[in-house]
C-alpha cells in the first residue's frame, strides 16, 4: 500500500496529542498515493522522538540499499506550502532518524515498513448517477425524466418464451439528445442494438433480459420513453370479430397510447386464405405483423396495410404499432381475397341489352367491392365496367385462391385460364373522398349470345348499319361471313373476332384493312360511351370489302384545264379505270379545293402508292380510298391525270415585256397547264397580283417537279430536268373558282435594257398587263450599289430584286410605295427586276456608286 510522506520539519512533541497524530496517521496512509518500493528513492519519515541520522533500508530479501536520495520536486501545493520557508530561509534539513534494526520495533509512529514521499493525490472520479431503470412490465411504458452525460440505466424486462421476439418502442427524447442502448441477458451476451423508434430483437431463452441505455456522447442530456412488447407471449391479446374480413365491414378502430410498444390482436380465417389489410392512411406511421399459430411471421405490413397469405396454421395474431410511438388510433380494414365473402353475384351477361346480368356498385372511399361470376370453360371475357361518378377506377379479377388472373388495362379483356368461380374486385378512385359508382357487365367472348343475324360484306354506295345502344354497359355484336384471304375494313366497331373469341388483327401495319385468317364466321364487336340525355342513340357500323370491292363510282383518265373526271358522291372509293401502264397524277379534294387524304389499291386490297405521283405497272382496274372509315359520308371529287402534261397553253418567259397570262379556274380540283419556252440550266421567277390566290408548280417534260414558283417568286427557279417545261397552275385551299392573271421571267442576264447610273432616274410604268419592269446592271458596276425607287403616280406598291447572273436571289426588298436598298454585287452583270402587283402605277428608279461602309 503507498504511504502519505510525512512533513520534513521536526517531530512535535508526543504527548496529549497521541492519539490524535496516531488517527491522522491511519486516515493519512489510506489515502495516500505514490511509490511503495524503496528503491523509489523517497526520503523515510523520522522516528518521532529520535536523533536525526542518515538510513538504511532494508529491501523485501533483506539485502541493504544506498542512502535515498533527495526527493524529486513536487507540483502538490501542499507540500510545496510546507517546503518553501525552509528553503527561503537557508535552513539546514534536520537530520534523519536512524532506521531500527530488522525486527525491532521503531520509536514514535513508525511500526511497519518505511512510508516515502508521494508527488500527487488524486481522488477517484465519482460514478455516472443513473435516475432511471428497474423492472418493465410487458405492454407498459416507462418514463424517465432525465438522463445525464455517461449515465446507464438499467432496465430489466421477462418474456416467458423461448426464442422470442420482442418489440422494443424507444422514445425520442423531447428536450435534446435520445438515447440509444443494447439488449443483454445475465451472462451479458449482447443480443441486439437498439435506436430511437420501433425496435425488433429476437433473444434466447425465457427470462429477464437487460436493456441498457444511454446517450450517445460523453456528455449531453435527455429524456426518453421505453416500452417492451412479446410477440410470443404478448402482454394482452383481443379478438377480431369473422366479419371483418367480409367485403363491406366497416372494420374496427385500435387505439395505441404514446410510446406503447404495440397492440395484440388475434382472429381466425381458413388457413391458406389470401387476406388484403388496408393501409390505414392518415398522419400516423402504422406498421404491423402477423404472426402464425407457432408465433412465427407471416407477413410484415408496411404502413399497416399489404397482403398476407396465411399458408400456416393458426391461430393467428396481427401486432400493430405507431413506428414513432405517437399516440392516436386507426382503422383496421382487412378483406378476404380468396373465397370472399360479401360478393354480388354477376351472372354472364348476352350481347345487346343485358337486361338483370348486369351489377351496380358503390365503392367506398379507399375501399374495393366485389363481385364473383361462375364460368363453364376456359374463356375471354369483355369486362364492362362505367363510372357513374365521372372518375377513373381500376379492377381485377381474382381466382378462388385469391391471385390475380387480370388486371385493368387498355384492353379490357380477361381471358379465364379454367372453368370455376371468380371474382373481380372494383377498387375506386385513388385519394377520394367520396364513394365510386358504377355499373358492370361480362360479356363471354367466344360466345354469340345476343347477337345481330349474320350478313355479307355491304356495297361501298349503301349505307352503314345502324346500331343502337339501349344500356350503359351494353356490348353489340354483328356476326358475318368472310373467306381467307379476304382483305375487309370493319368501322364503327371495337374489335373483330374470330370464332373463339380471339380479336384478329390487332397488330399495326402500314396496309389499310384486316386480312381474313379462315373461312368462317366473325364477329364485329362494338359499344360506345353512354350519353344519358340521348338513350338509345344509334351508331354507324360498316363490313366492306377493299379487295375487289363493290360499289366504288369508276374515275375515268381526265384532262389538264377540265374538271376533275371522278365528280363529287360521298362514298370513300372510287374505282381507277387505268388505260395503260405508266405514272399518274392522281387528286382526291373536298369542294372546298382541299386535299384529303387517299391512297391507291391493288386487287388484293393492298397499298400501291399514295397521292399524288402513282406509277401503275399495267392497265387495269385499282381502288382509291380516301379513308379507313368504310361509314364516311364525305364527298369529294378525284382527279385523275396523266403525271406529263399535255394539252398546255403556251406562255412567254419574259414577262417584264410581254403581257401576262389570263385564265380561270372553275371548279375544286381544275388544274390548268401553261407550257413555258425556257431551256434546261435556266433560273426563272414568277410575276403574280398581290392577291393572286394561286399554287404553280413548274414540271419537266416528264411530269416530274420543279420548284413551286409560289414559294420562290423572288428567289429564283433553277430548272434541271429535261424541258420543254410547264407551269401547273391551281387554286389555293379555300378557293375553288378564280379568275387569275400570272406571268414568267428568266432572271439568268435575261435581254432587259440596261440601267442608267449615277444622277440619271428612270421612268416604269405598270399596270394589268405589264407586272414588271427588268434592267441590266452592265458587269463593270461598282462593288457596292444603292437602288432608289419610288411611285410617283397611280396605286400599288412594287418589290425590287436583284439577280446575279446566274439568275439567284442577291438582295432585295418586300413590297412598297418607295424604297432604298444597298447591295454588294457579284461580279459580272446582274438583273434588276421590279415587279408590280397590277395596279396602275408610275415608278422612278435611280442606280448609284455607294462608298464604302
Amino acid at each position: 500500500m503507498s504511504h502519505r510522506t510525512m512533513s520534513s520539519h521536526p517531530p512535535r512533541r508526543v504527548g496529549k496529542s497521541l492519539p490524535r497524530l496516531a488517527l491522522a496517521a491511519l486516515l493519512v496512509s489510506t489515502l495516500a498515493v505514490g511509490p511503495t518500493s524503496p528503491s523509489d528513492g523517497a526520503p523515510t519519515p523520522a522516528a518521532a522522538g529520535g536523533p536525526s541520522t542518515a538510513s538504511a533500508d532494508t529491501g523485501p530479501t533483506g539485502g541493504a540499499t544506498p542512502s535515498p536520495t533527495p526527493a524529486p520536486a513536487t507540483s502538490d501545493p501542499a507540500i510545496s506550502d510546507r517546503t518553501a520557508p525552509a528553503a527561503a530561509a537557508g535552513r539546514t534539513a534536520p537530520a534523519r532518524a536512524a532506521t531500527p534494526d530488522p525486527g525491532t520495533p521503531a520509536a514514535g509512529l513508525t511500526t511497519g515498513r518505511p512510508r516515502v514521499r508521494s508527488t500527487t493525490v488524486t481522488r477517484p472520479p465519482k460514478p455516472p448517477r443513473s435516475r432511471c431503470g428497474g423492472s418493465l412490465a410487458l405492454g407498459t411504458v416507462g418514463t424517465c425524466a432525465a438522463i445525464v452525460d455517461q449515465a446507464q440505466d438499467l432496465w430489466t424486462v421477462t418474456t416467458t418464451a423461448d426464442s422470442d421476439v420482442l418489440l422494443v418502442q424507444l422514445g425520442r427524447s423531447t428536450s435534446r439528445d435520445s438515447v440509444g442502448g443494447r439488449v443483454t441477458d445475465a451472462a451479458g451476451r449482447e443480443f441486439c442494438r437498439l435506436g430511437v423508434d420501433a425496435n425488433r430483437c429476437r433473444v434466447g431463452v425465457a427470462g429477464a433480459y437487460r436493456i441498457t441505455l444511454q446517450l450517445p456522447y460523453p456528455t449531453g442530456r435527455g429524456d426518453y420513453t421505453i416500452a417492451v412488447e412479446s410477440t410470443r407471449s404478448p402482454s394482452s391479446c383481443g379478438q377480431f370479430p369473422t366479419d371483418l374480413f367480409h367485403f363491406g365491414s366497416p372494420g374496427i378502430t385500435v387505439t395505441l397510447p404514446a410510446g406503447v410498444a404495440a397492440r395484440c390482436h388475434q382472429f381466425d380465417q381458413p388457413r391458406g386464405a389470401l387476406v388484403r389489410f388496408a393501409d390505414p392512411g392518415g398522419p400516423r406511421d402504422i406498421r404491423g405483423l402477423i404472426l402464425d399459430g407457432q408465433h412465427e411471421t407471416l407477413c410484415d405490413l408496411s404502413y399497416g396495410g399489404g397482403d398476407c397469405r396465411l399458408d400456416r396454421p393458426g391461430p393467428y395474431r396481427l401486432l400493430s404499432w405507431e413506428h414513432y410511438g405517437k399516440e392516436g388510433t386507426h382503422l383496421v380494414r382487412a378483406r378476404r381475397m380468396s373465397d370472399p365473402v360479401g360478393c354480388q353475384s354477376l351472372p354472364l351477361a348476352p350481347y345487346g341489352d343485358p337486361g338483370s346480368a348486369v351489377n351496380s356498385g358503390a365503392t367506398p372511399a379507399d375501399d374495393a367491392t366485389c363481385h364473383t361470376f361462375d364460368t363453364d370453360a376456359a374463356r375471354p371475357l369483355l369486362v364492362r365496367a362505367v363510372s357513374l361518378s365521372n372518375s377513373s377506377f381500376d379492377w381485377q379479377v381474382l381466382d378462388d385462391t385469391g391471385e390475380q388472373v387480370c388486371a385493368r388495362a387498355d384492353i379490357p379483356v380477361c381471358a379465364v385460364p379454367a372453368a370455376g368461380r371468380y371474382t373481380l374486385l372494383v377498387s375506386g378512385p385513388l385519394y377520394s373522398d367520396r364513394a365510386h359508382h358504377y355499373e358492370v357487365a361480362l360479356n363471354p367472348l367466344d360466345r354469340s349470345d345476343g347477337c345481330a343475324p349474320t350478313t355479307g360484306y355491304a356495297a361501298w354506295d349503301q349505307p352503314a348499319l345502324q346500331v343502337r345502344q339501349n344500356a350503359r354497359v351494353q356490348t353489340n355484336c354483328q356476326p358475318f361471313e368472310g373467306r381467307a384471304g379476304e382483305r375487309v375494313i370493319v368501322s364503327g366497331a371495337t374489335w373483330t373476332l374470330d370464332r373463339s373469341g380471339s380479336r384478329i388483327c390487332t397488330e399495326w401495319s402500314e396496309e389499310v384493312g384486316c386480312v381474313l385468317p379462315a373461312d368462317g364466321t366473325y364477329r364485329a364487336i362494338s359499344f360506345r360511351q353512354w350519353d344519358p340525355e340521348n338513350p338509345g342513340e344509334a351508331y354507324p357500323l360498316a363490313i366492306r370489302r377493299i379487295s375487289d370491292p363493290v360499289g366504288c363510282p369508276t374515275v375515268p383518265l381526265g384532262g389538264y384545264g377540265a374538271a376533275p373526271s371522278g365528280t363529287p358522291t360521298p362514298v370513300a372509293c372510287r374505282t381507277l379505270d387505268i388505260p395503260a401502264a405508266g405514272v399518274y397524277r392522281v387528286t382526291a379534294l373536298h369542294g372546298d379545293n382541299l386535299t384529303t387524304y387517299a391512297r391507291v389499291l391493288d386487287s388484293t386490297g393492298r397499298t400501291i402508292c399514295g397521292q399524288v405521283r402513282c406509277t401503275l405497272s399495267a392497265a387495269g382496274r385499282y381502288t382509291l380510298l380516301t379513308s379507313d372509315d368504310a361509314t364516311s359520308t364525305t364527298e369529294y371529287a378525284v382527279s385523275l391525270l396523266p403525271l406529263r402534261p399535255t394539252g398546255c397553253t403556251p406562255v412567254s418567259d419574259a414577262g417584264w415585256r410581254d403581257a401576262p397570262h389570263r385564265g380561270r379556274i372553275e371548279v375544286s380540283g381544275q388544274i390548268d397547264c401553261l407550257t413555258l419556252p425556257t431551256p434546261s440550266g435556266a433560273t426563272m421567277a414568277t410575276l403574280l397580283p398581290v392577291d393572286a390566290a394561286l399554287n404553280i408548280d413548274i414540271v419537266d417534260a416528264d411530269g416530274e417537279s420543279e420548284c413551286s414558283l409560289w414559294w420562290y417568286t423572288w428567289y429564283g427557279c433553277r430548272l434541271d430536268g429535261p424541258a420543254p417545261y410547264s407551269a401547273l397552275v391551281t387554286g389555293q385551299k379555300w378557293v375553288d373558282q378564280l379568275s387569275y392573271t400570272v406571268g414568267f421571267a428568266r432572271t439568268d442576264a435575261p435581254a432587259c435594257p440596261t440601267l442608267p447610273r449615277d444622277t440619271t432616274d428612270t421612268s416604269v410604268t405598270t399596270g394589268p398587263d405589264r407586272l414588271a419592269a427588268c434592267f441590266t446592271v452592265p458587269a463593270d458596276h461598282a462593288a457596292r450599289q444603292t437602288l432608289t425607287w419610288a411611285r410617283t403616280s397611280g396605286t400599288g406598291r412594287a418589290r425590287l430584286t436583284v439577280f446575279d447572273s446566274a439568275g439567284w436571289w442577291n438582295c432585295g426588298s418586300d413590297r412598297v410605295t418607295q424604297g432604298t436598298i444597298t447591295c454588294t454585287l457579284p461580279p459580272g452583270p446582274v438583273t434588276v427586276l421590279l415587279d408590280a402587283d397590277g395596279n396602275n402605277a408610275t415608278y422612278r428608279l435611280n442606280s448609284q456608286a455607294a462608298g464604302t461602309p
